[in-house]
């Protein structure tokens, strides 16, 4: 017998497992938008825990989180507060603008540390040459009152709707958290929900955005950012599209008839 028809047999069988995966639902989730870059630990998600979707009605939102960040990622990119332990960084591919193109987006910072380990997020619109052009929103950990925009940080430049958010409190269930999910380090913890920053972009040029989330202090009780409905100029930078159940169960039945194929093959 000849040994490739045991490893073509090999390989559709294992398409054909991860294809059921596929059928079952967990393997759907939608992958952070082609092009964007992530330093750190990013993904998408649907509705989870206390995040549910952003006011744009999509299916999914992008995250970063500080948990199983990246030493020295995550920091203010317009001056560190110093202090800044862990976090990450995600990335949108670079996109053109004219004078006077509105940038939007919807942020909902979610935390689990409290008192004084004071974890902070941010957004900054950046140039194609790298460099920082303007900070468009900041969130940072506080036990009580307002945390956006964040406490010691540089005013953003964006308009914000609500323009001043108090945590809403508890233990924050979220899965992007890991071990911290539900957990809250004495007073502080809770969640932003859904914020809306809008911003005019001054001089045409080529830019992308950047949103961060760090620890501060310490590494320990992790924060993160949901990030959707990134907009210029009304135009959505929106993640790739997921094949349809239909059209997996139409490669199943492909790949079904393959592995038909080399067995009988083989048998003969």
């Amino acid at each position: 017998m000849n040994p490739f028809h045991f490893k073509s047999l090999a390989a559709v069988s294992g398409l054909l497992a991860v294809l059921a995966v596929g059928l079952s639902g967990s393997a759907l989730a939608d992958p952070i938008p082609s092009g964007w870059t992530c330093s750190g630990t990013c993904g998408s998600l649907g509705a989870n825990g206390v995040v549910t979707l952003s006011p744009t009605g999509n299916s999914s939102y992008q995250y970063v989180s500080t948990n199983n960040g990246v030493s020295g990622v995550g920091a203010l990119p317009t001056g560190a507060l110093g202090g800044e332990t862990n976090g990450s960084t995600l990335s949108t591919t670079v996109f053109s603008a004219a004078a006077g193109t509105a940038l939007n987006f919807y942020f909902n910072y979610v935390t689990s540390d409290g008192a004084g380990y004071a974890d902070y997020a941010w957004a900054e619109l950046y140039n194609s040459s790298n460099t920082p052009v303007s900070l468009l929103f900041t969130a940072r950990t506080l036990p009580s009152g307002s945390i956006v925009p964040g406490f010691g940080m540089p005013t953003p430049n964006a308009t914000l709707t609500p323009g001043s958010v108090p945590i809403i409190g508890g233990g924050p269930a979220w899965s992007p958290l890991g071990g911290s999910s539900g957990s809250c380090y004495a007073s502080g913890c809770g969640y932003t929900g859904w914020i809306n920053s809008n911003y005019t972009i001054a001089t045409a040029g080529d830019y992308y955005l950047r949103v961060g989330t760090t620890n501060w202090a310490d590494t320990a009780y992790d924060s993160g950012l949901a990030l959707d409905g990134v907009t210029v100029g009304g135009v959505p930078i929106t993640p790739p599209s997921v094949p349809e159940p239909s059209t997996l169960v139409l490669l199943g039945t492909g790949l079904l008839t393959l592995a038909g194929a080399a067995k009988r093959k083989l048998l003969s």
